[in-house]
C-alpha cells in the first residue's frame, strides 16, 4: 500500500494510501481565505457503514468555504467538536467529480471504479424526517457536505454518504462535472421545491447575481421550465453572458443606489426617496420583460442589501426564495407590502436526493451548461476563495484540479 501519491495521480486500483494531500483550514488560521487554507498531509479517512470513499479528480469552489475559512458566521471546526467529532481541522469542498475508490459496509448502490459526482445534501439516515419518507433536508440532522461536515473535496480523497453519489455525465470533463452540482441543486430546490410556488411557464423570475454560480444555473432551470428569467448583474459583459444562458433581459444594479435597509417608516421623506429607487428598479424589470409584469419568483442570495427591494418588486402572491446572505444576514422586510400583497419569504437550503437526481439528469442530457469560468491548480484553493470573497472570479463556476491533470480530461463521448 502506498503511503501517499502526488497531486495529479492516482494509486493503484484497490490501493487506499495511508495519507493524502489536502487543503486544510484550522482554527488558529481562521481569517482571510488566502491564509486560512494550507496544504497538509492528512490521514485518509476510511468509509464506515453506508459511506463511500471517492478519489477526487476535480473540486468546485463555492462561497460556503469562504465562510468556513473566515469562521463566519460559525467556526465549523469548533461546532463539530462540540458535537463530539475528534478532528481539529476542516477539509472543505462541497462539489466533487471523481472515482468510487472504496465502499463501506452495506453499500450496494454504487461500485468501485464508477465515475461519479457528489451532491451536497447530508443527513443522518435515522433522522425522523428521513425515516418517515419526508424531506430529509428539513430534519434536525440535515447538513451541507464539505461545509458542516469534514473530508470534503479539497483533498485527494473525500468521504460521502452513499445516497450522495450521482453518475457523472459522460459528455463532461472532470472539471466541468465538478462545477455545478451544489449551485445547480440549490437553484433546482429554490425553483421546484416549494409547493404553491414552483416555477411555471411564462413566470417572470428575477435572478440576483445572474452571472454567478447559483444565478447561472437558476437562469437555465427557469428557461427549461419555459419561464422568463431576468438577471441582475454589474455590467454589460455579465448581462450578455446571462442572455446567452437564456435570460430575457438583464438589469445593471450599479444604476441604482437605494440598496440596503430603507429608512424607518416614520421617516416620510426618507421613505419617499427609497421607494422611488425601488420603483425605478421595478420598472427596469418591466423593460427587460417587455410588459408590466412583476416577478412571481425572486431568486435571492445577497440578503441584507437586496431583500427590501426583492420584497417590494415581487408580484402579489409571489415568492422571494433565499439560499444565502452574502451581503449580510440582518435584512429588513416592509410588512405592509408583505401581508397586504400576500407575498412569501421562503428559506431554501441544500437539496434532497430526488431534487439532485432530477437536476443531474438535465446535466447528463446536455440541457444545462455547467458554466465553468476558471480552472485552477490544487495549490490555488486559498487564492480562489480569496478572489471569490473579493468578487474577482470569472463568470460562472470556478474549479480546482486534484486528481485530473488538465481541464480537458475526463469526457468519454
Amino acid at each position: 500500500m502506498a503511503d501517499i501519491v502526488p497531486i495529479g495521480s492516482l494509486p493503484a486500483p484497490g490501493d487506499v494510501p495511508a495519507r493524502m494531500h489536502a487543503q486544510v483550514v484550522r482554527t488558529e488560521r481562521l481569517g482571510e481565505p488566502r491564509d486560512a487554507f494550507r496544504s497538509e498531509e492528512i490521514e485518509v479517512p476510511r468509509p464506515g457503514p453506508g459511506e463511500v470513499l471517492v478519489a477526487v479528480m476535480a473540486a468546485g469552489v463555492n462561497f460556503n468555504n469562504v465562510w468556513a475559512a473566515r469562521g463566519i458566521p460559525i467556526n465549523v471546526i469548533a461546532d463539530r467538536q462540540r458535537q463530539g467529532e475528534p478532528h481539529d481541522f476542516h477539509i472543505g469542498g462541497s462539489d466533487a467529480s471523481g472515482i468510487v475508490w472504496a465502499l463501506g459496509e452495506g453499500v450496494d448502490t454504487t461500485a468501485v471504479g464508477e465515475h461519479v459526482v457528489v451532491h451536497p445534501g447530508y443527513w443522518d439516515p435515522a433522522d425522523p424526517e428521513a425515516a418517515l419518507g419526508r424531506d430529509p433536508m428539513l430534519g434536525t440532522t440535515a447538513r451541507i457536505w464539505g461545509y458542516n461536515t469534514n473530508f470534503g473535496s479539497f483533498a485527494q480523497f473525500c468521504l460521502v454518504q452513499a445516497h450522495q453519489i450521482l453518475p457523472k455525465a459522460d459528455i463532461l470533463t472532470w472539471a466541468e462535472a465538478a462545477a455545478p452540482t451544489l449551485v445547480g441543486t440549490t437553484a433546482y430546490r429554490m425553483l421546484h421545491g416549494w409547493a404553491g410556488h414552483t416555477v411555471e411557464r411564462d413566470d417572470v423570475v428575477l435572478v440576483w447575481g445572474g452571472s454567478g454560480g447559483v444565478g447561472s444555473q437558476a437562469i437555465q432551470l427557469a428557461r427549461e421550465a419555459g419561464a422568463l428569467p431576468v438577471a441582475v448583474v454589474s455590467g454589460a459583459e455579465k448581462g450578455a453572458y446571462c442572455e446567452k444562458l437564456g435570460a430575457v433581459g438583464w438589469i445593471d444594479r450599479r444604476r441604482f443606489d437605494h440598496w440596503g435597509q430603507p429608512p424607518h417608516w416614520t421617516d416620510v421623506e426618507g421613505q419617499k426617496r427609497w421607494t422611488a429607487g425601488a420603483r425605478a428598479f421595478g420598472k427596469a424589470i418591466w423593460d427587460a420583460v417587455g410588459s408590466r409584469r412583476n416577478p412571481r419568483i425572486v431568486i435571492e442570495h445577497p440578503g441584507e442589501d437586496t431583500i427590501p427591494t426583492s420584497g417590494f418588486v415581487c408580484d402579489s402572491g409571489g415568492m422571494v426564495v433565499i439560499c444565502a446572505g452574502t451581503t449580510g444576514y440582518s435584512a429588513a422586510v416592509d410588512l405592509r407590502h408583505h401581508w397586504v400583497k400576500q407575498k412569501r419569504l421562503q428559506g431554501s437550503h441544500g437539496t434532497n436526493d430526488a431534487q439532485a437526481i432530477a437536476y443531474n439528469q438535465l446535466v447528463r442530457a446536455g440541457r444545462i451548461d455547467p458554466c465553468v469560468g476558471e480552472v485552477r491548480a490544487f495549490d490555488q484553493v486559498g487564492a480562489a476563495h480569496q478572489d471569490m470573497h473579493e468578487g474577482r472570479l470569472a463568470h460562472g463556476n470556478t474549479v480546482v484540479l486534484v486528481g485530473a491533470t488538465s481541464a480537458d480530461e475526463g469526457a468519454t463521448r
